[in-house]
């Protein structure tokens, strides 16, 4: 698949379980407002049915007597007890002398149950601050059931407590929404507000189901999404190495099979049919190159033997400084010819080690064939063996090409072979280091690598003494 093709699906989905979210989001938020529209309804309702309880209690005789008593007006209280008045004139002196008499009447403890009661019959029972406010003196007169300011009087009589809650929401008071006029509609002395702090978080509540189960599934799908997005570019990059891996043992084919191919048909040339050394020679080299194509074959073969664990190890008793020195030696001649060094610093003083004696061999010259491989120049290679924790350390390094960091993360994939610049004359399938690190993982091993482009690289492989059963 285009690479363009795979990043256009990625942008349209993204887009898409952006487009989901945000709507989800919206109609969850569609609901809360819904609800909260409800939620005003019944407030004014229940606010409603308390003024009108209010109304109610200032139209009846104990609540003018209360404005008379804390009035100490002699002259109307006598009147008042003896019923010879006037109540239309008393209430209209009331009204004239003291504009905020039925606010200031207002028995306070009715008013809490009042809101309560009112609140609960519509089914809210949340936590509520509420106030009753005069327009003469542009100021609230009760807070939560407490006077705010001082009444003209008795200072110390209970009915005359002076307002004061710390950390009392005042602007939270100030901005609420639910006010309703007390006792007049026209000219009304004041209006009782309520204020629910934790309103949000109650209408947010009711729909947090719904938002968990949505963010719930939502990141499921952006999951599966992000993972089926890795696994294509995974695919897509596999693709590319077997691709190369193809063109790269079609290419190790071709040259022996066109050698086979001319060297039979020299045979059958009347001019060396009749010559012995000649049909010898060529039939050396068919012989050479169809056993050239066999270990190809092979290499293919064990590796897909190593990924169905279809190997055993013929473990033995194995001296890694020997395997090594011998690796060194044959490798000293590719190594010399190109005018380089090979060193080896052999410290091990226990190499002995329990593993298979063909498959350490061949961990060791892939190794150190890669080495060679990958130096540009003059190579410069360093082999050596330590002792460690329960075990043999084997390092191998190089002053090759090196590589980056993204590199390094896929150098033990099967196909994947390191870019070598100007470099054309890197053959292989790719399947070395996949097996070498097979290997070592068979051998309870290890192998890391430390590599930086154009530096060189250096590998590090730890032998255990002994394998577990």
């Amino acid at each position: 698949m285009n690479k363009k093709v795979i990043w256009a699906i990625v942008i349209i989905m993204s887009a898409a379980l952006i487009g989901t979210a945000v709507t989800q989001f919206l109609w969850i938020k569609a609901q809360v407002d819904l609800d909260e529209k409800n939620f005003d309804d019944r407030v004014f309702m229940a606010m409603n049915n308390v003024k009108e309880k209010l109304k109610e209690d200032a139209s009846t005789n104990d609540f003018l007597d209360k404005w008379v008593n804390s009035k100490k007006e002699v002259s109307f209280l006598n009147t008042f007890k003896t019923g010879k008045y006037d109540k239309l004139k008393i209430e209209s002196y009331m009204q004239t002398s003291d504009p905020d008499y039925k606010l200031t009447s207002i028995n306070r403890k009715k008013l809490d149950q009042y809101i309560k009661a009112e609140l609960e019959d519509q089914g809210i029972y949340l936590n509520h601050d509420y106030a009753v406010f005069s327009n003469s003196q542009d100021q609230y007169i009760i807070r939560n059931g407490v006077f705010a300011v001082p009444l003209e009087g008795d200072a110390s009589s209970p009915d005359n407590e002076v307002w004061h809650t710390p950390g009392d929401n005042h602007n939270g008071m100030d901005n609420s929404p639910y006010k309703v006029k007390l006792f007049n509609e026209g000219d009304s002395p004041g209006f009782l507000k309520l204020f629910f702090p934790n309103k949000q978080s109650y209408l947010w509540a009711k729909e947090l189901p719904t938002l968990l189960t949505s963010l719930l599934f939502t990141t499921l799908i952006l999951c599966c999404f992000i993972y089926t997005v890795f696994v294509i570019f995974r695919q897509k990059k596999v693709s590319e190495m077997k691709t190369d891996f193809i063109n790269n043992m079609t290419h190790e084919f071709k040259t022996p099979i066109a050698t086979i191919s001319l060297a039979t048909d020299s045979i059958t040339n009347k001019t060396v049919i009749n010559n012995e050394d000649k049909i010898k020679r060529f039939a050396g080299i068919i012989k050479q190159e169809n056993k050239r194509m066999l270990n190809q074959v092979e290499k293919v073969l064990q590796m897909a033997r190593i990924d169905k664990q279809e190997f055993d190890l013929k473990l033995t008793s194995i001296n890694l400084n020997d395997v090594v020195f011998q690796a060194s030696e044959h490798s000293r001649l590719k190594v010399t010819k190109r005018n380089g060094i090979l060193e080896t610093n052999l410290k091990a003083d226990q190499s002995i080690i329990e593993g298979d004696l063909t498959h350490i061999s061949n961990i060791v010259h892939n190794l150190l064939d890669n080495a060679e491989k990958y130096s540009e120049d003059e190579p410069s290679i360093q082999i050596s063996t330590a002792n460690g924790h329960g075990g043999v350390i084997l390092s191998i390094k190089d002053n090759g090409i090196g590589m980056t960091k993204e590199s390094q993360k896929h150098i033990f994939d099967k196909f994947y072979r390191v870019h070598t610049g100007n470099r054309h004359d890197v053959k292989g399938f790719g399947l070395g280091l996949s097996y070498v690190k097979a290997l070592i993982a068979a051998h309870n091993g290890t192998i890391n690598v430390d590599s930086e482009l154009g530096k060189g690289s250096t590998f590090t492989l730890f032998f255990p003494f002994k394998q577990s059963s």
